[in-house]
């Protein structure tokens, strides 16, 4: 994607929104379920219906900060957060269902190279045409397909509160010390991370290299499907 010219770029961009919009259906299948009603154990912090994102504003299709999985992944989810909370630890949901039209977003703001705004917090080693190459964006993503999670750690602490435990990078840190594996990291951080892939994996998920906290359902049942109906702020949604 690197050598493509502008104008080849916008074109295949264009082209692909138009793919992507007609193809994709435009309303939520049954088989979805709201994570905050399905598995309530689970926290969510969903950051893209926030500004607190690399973005820097609210995503477009985020209309309300509501966690979607096919229940097949909630289900999944499920079990692994039912296997860390005797342990006292639990998930936190930062993203799961991403709409088509999100990720669109994500590829125009990564091909405008002079919004720099959150540079020194999420890819202060990197410029944006890097993003692409190393595969932290894309045209599309396994969100959109409704089985894939991102997902941290809490801690519950003597006052049964629930505390971030230390990953050894933020979430959507865009750089190597984001990798599943990455060295150089403490020995508490790779101890959590390895907790964290173990009891995802456990439960059915597959990881995904690059970031420690993405994580896709092994037999996912739309995996050749990328839906685009948006998080509505419609209650019945």
């Amino acid at each position: 994607m690197l050598g493509v010219k502008r104008g080849a770029l916008a074109v295949g961009l264009l082209c692909f929104t138009l793919r992507a919009w007609s193809e994709s259906p435009p309303e939520r299948p049954a088989d979805f379920v709201n994570l905050g009603d399905y598995a309530p154990s689970v926290l969510l912090d969903l950051r893209y219906a926030t500004s607190n994102n690399f973005v820097g504003e609210v995503i477009s299709g985020y209309e309300s900060p509501r966690a979607w999985l096919t229940q097949k992944a909630a289900d999944a989810l499920n079990a692994a957060q039912l296997r860390l909370l005797p342990l006292g630890y639990s998930l936190k949901v930062l993203d799961a269902y991403r709409p088509q039209r999100a990720v669109l977003h994500f590829v125009r703001w990564a091909r405008d190279s002079e919004d720099t705004t959150t540079k020194s917090e999420f890819y202060p080693d990197l410029s944006k045409a890097e993003l692409f190459a190393k595969g932290y964006i894309a045209l599309e993503s396994s969100h959109s397909r409704g089985s894939t999670v991102d997902v941290t750690l809490m801690r519950r602490t003597a006052e049964g509160e629930w505390t971030a435990v230390e990953m050894g990078s933020p979430y959507d840190f865009f750089g190597e010390v984001s990798a599943a594996e990455a060295t150089g990291i403490s020995a508490e951080a790779a101890a959590f991370r390895s907790l964290l892939r173990a009891v995802m994996v456990t439960n059915g998920f597959e990881p995904y290299a690059r970031e420690w906290w993405h994580f896709t359902l092994s037999d996912e049942p739309y995996p050749e499907t990328y839906f685009d109906f948006p998080l509505s702020r419609d209650p019945v949604l």
